[in-house]
C-alpha cells in the first residue's frame, strides 16, 4: 500500500475544488464504469509488446473519456496526466512517479476501440443502463442534425481535402465537413440512435435509421418535411409532428405557424445534446480524417453526453 505523502494531505485539505474537479466527481458517479468495461475485456490484450504488461483497462477507459470531455489530443492528454493532479487521480494513478501512459499508448487505445467497433457497443451499453433506470423509455423521438466542420486545407501528404467530407450550403453560408444525425427520446432528451454522414447528405434521408420500432410520435424541424414520410408514418399509426415548410411564394398560414411553435417547444430539447457535445466537450471540428474514425468518436461522445445530461437523476437513483 502506498504511503500518504505531505503533498496528498495538502491536496485533500485545500480550500476549494476547481470546476474540473467538480465535473470529474460528478461524472465518476454518473458513468457506469463496471458495465462499460465488460464488453471491452474480451478484446483487450493481456500482454503488451515485448512481454510488457499493458496499462490497466479501467485506467485507459477513464483517460479516453477525459480526452473526449476536455478535447485533449494524445500529447495533451499525456501532459495533463503529469501536470494536473485531479486528472491523474481520476485515471487511478497515485503520483507522477507511477508508470503513466505515454501518447503512443493513448493513441493505441483509441485504435483498439476503432478497430473492434467498440464505441458503438459502449453507446448501446450506456443506453441500456439509462433504460434500466427508466430514462429512455418513452415512445416518442425527436430528430435533428448538426454540421461539424472539417479542415479544408490541402497541406497534407495527399495534397487533397478529406474525400469523405463534403460542402453544403445553409442559408447563405457554405460549410465543409460532416453531419451528425440523432434520434433522441422525447421525455429524457437522451440520444438512442446516431448516424454520421458527409455534410451534403439531406437530413430526411437518415430519418428511418433514427426511429425506434415502438415509437408513436416523431418531432422534427422543417428539414424533415416530406409528404411521403408523413403518409407512411400515419399508415404505421405514428403522429407526424414535423414542422411545416414555407413553400415558394406562399407564406405559412396562422394555423401552421401556431402548430410549428407548439411542436418546436417540444423539439427544441433535442438541441441540448448538441450544446453539450459542441460547447461542453468542445467538439466543433473534426480531429481525424475519414468518416469511420470520426463516427467512432461521435458514438462515444453521444454516450458521454447522455450521461452528462442525465447525471443528476442517475446519481440520485
Amino acid at each position: 500500500m502506498r504511503q500518504t505523502s505531505f503533498a496528498d494531505l495538502d491536496y485533500d485539505h485545500k480550500k476549494r475544488q476547481t470546476r474540473r474537479e467538480l465535473f470529474l466527481a460528478e461524472m465518476d458517479k454518473a458513468v457506469p464504469w463496471a458495465l462499460l468495461l465488460e464488453p471491452l475485456m474480451p478484446h483487450y490484450p493481456t500482454s503488451g509488446r515485448r512481454g510488457r504488461q499493458p496499462m490497466p483497462l479501467a485506467a485507459m477507459l477513464r483517460i479516453h473519456c477525459m480526452q473526449q470531455w476536455f478535447s485533449f489530443s494524445d500529447r495533451q492528454m499525456e501532459d495533463a496526466l503529469y501536470e494536473i493532479e485531479s486528472v491523474r487521480r481520476f485515471a487511478g494513478f497515485a503520483g507522477v512517479t507511477d508508470a503513466l501512459p505515454d501518447e503512443t499508448t493513448i493513441l493505441n487505445f483509441r485504435h483498439f476501440l476503432e478497430n473492434n467497433g467498440l464505441t458503438a457497443v459502449l453507446l448501446d451499453t450506456t443506453n441500456a443502463h439509462l433504460k434500466a433506470n427508466g430514462l429512455l423509455v418513452s415512445k416518442g423521438t425527436m430528430v435533428d442534425a448538426t454540421i461539424i466542420h472539417a479542415s479544408s486545407s490541402t497541406k497534407n501528404q495527399d495534397k487533397a481535402r478529406d474525400p469523405d467530407m463534403h460542402s453544403t450550403q445553409k442559408g447563405n453560408q457554405w460549410y465543409f465537413g460532416m453531419k451528425i444525425h440523432i434520434g433522441a427520446d422525447v421525455n429524457s432528451g437522451a440520444v438512442h440512435s446516431v448516424t454520421v454522414t458527409s455534410a451534403n447528405t439531406a437530413d430526411i434521408t437518415e430519418l428511418p435509421k433514427l426511429l425506434r420500432e415502438g415509437d408513436e410520435v416523431v418531432f422534427g424541424d422543417a428539414g424533415y418535411t416530406s409528404d411521403e414520410y408523413k403518409r407512411g408514418a400515419r399508415h404505421l399509426g405514428m403522429r407526424w409532428c414535423v414542422n411545416d415548410k414555407r413553400k415558394p411564394n406562399k407564406n405559412l398560414s396562422s394555423k401552421q405557424k401556431k402548430r410549428n411553435r407548439k411542436q418546436s417547444s417540444v423539439r427544441a430539447r433535442v438541441e441540448h445534446i448538441f450544446r453539450i457535445i459542441k460547447c461542453q466537450f468542445g467538439f466543433r471540428k473534426t480531429r481525424y480524417r475519414g468518416l469511420a474514425k470520426n463516427a467512432s468518436q461521435v458514438n462515444l461522445l453521444v454516450g458521454l453526453a447522455n450521461l452528462y445530461l442525465l447525471r443528476r437523476p442517475l446519481v440520485a437513483a
